[in-house]
């Protein structure tokens, strides 16, 4: 299974409630408790980013940032209790990308991680089974069949994917896609209507971008 975030710490309270917090702003996120745990997840699963605690019950989190290391370059937060200097030194030089102090406001990290995803980019493609978008080829396909989209449309789409499981208000959308805080209701609805029709098997019954009476529109990777 594929996650944006996996948490490694051997308080079970914190790393579950954090990892919570971020699914339900769409950061999907797992949580694991010990040096073990982690290298039992990456032999089923992957992660785009690792928060990591340097206390582990079961070893050193900077031991594990070294055997990471061996076969990945996912990018590694360090998180701790702890406060000294030569703790943050030896954080990054050993591979480690930021160093979050304990106790952390649960807001400031997941914009920190946000933040570490979009350096990182996206999976160049996101593809289903039936709706397949490449984004840097900027193509979209159904069923195997391709899809023309406008410029616009294009980013409207990629936008929705990027923060799948997220509710997007309108007027992110507006900000974020047409960059314009003044852009009508009525144009965002005709570009809704567009993208259902293009990559919907039924548009009057989306599955994949679903309107959130009140709040916005949800993409949901056809799962609902």
């Amino acid at each position: 299974m594929k996650y944006d975030c996996l948490i490694i710490d051997d308080e079970k309270v914190l790393a579950d409630s954090t990892a919570e917090y971020f699914n339900l702003f769409g950061v999907k996120t797992n949580a694991v408790y010990g040096a073990d745990g982690c290298r039992a997840f990456f032999k089923e699963s992957t992660a785009r980013l690792i928060l990591l605690d340097i206390n582990l019950g079961d070893g050193s989190g900077f031991d594990l940032c070294k055997e990471l290391r061996e076969t990945t370059n996912i990018p590694i937060l360090f998180i701790s209790a702890r406060t000294s200097d030569d703790d943050k030194i030896v954080a990054l030089n050993i591979g480690g990308d930021d160093y979050v102090q304990k106790p952390y406001s649960l807001g400031v990290l997941l914009a920190k991680v946000k933040a570490v995803l979009k350096r990182f980019g996206q999976p160049a493609v996101y593809s289903d089974g039936a709706l397949c978008v490449n984004f840097e080829a900027k193509q979209v396909s159904v069923n195997g069949s391709e899809v023309k989209l406008t410029s616009l449309e294009f980013k409207l789409l990629s936008y929705l994917i990027e923060n799948r499981g997220k509710v997007i208000s309108k007027r992110e959308l507006f900000e974020k896609v047409w960059e314009d805080k003044f852009t009508g209701d009525g144009t965002l609805n005709v570009h809704i209507r567009r993208l259902r029709e293009a990559i919907e098997k039924n548009p009057n019954e989306p599955k994949y971008i679903v309107t959130v009476w009140g709040d916005g529109y949800k993409f949901t990777g056809g799962n609902e």
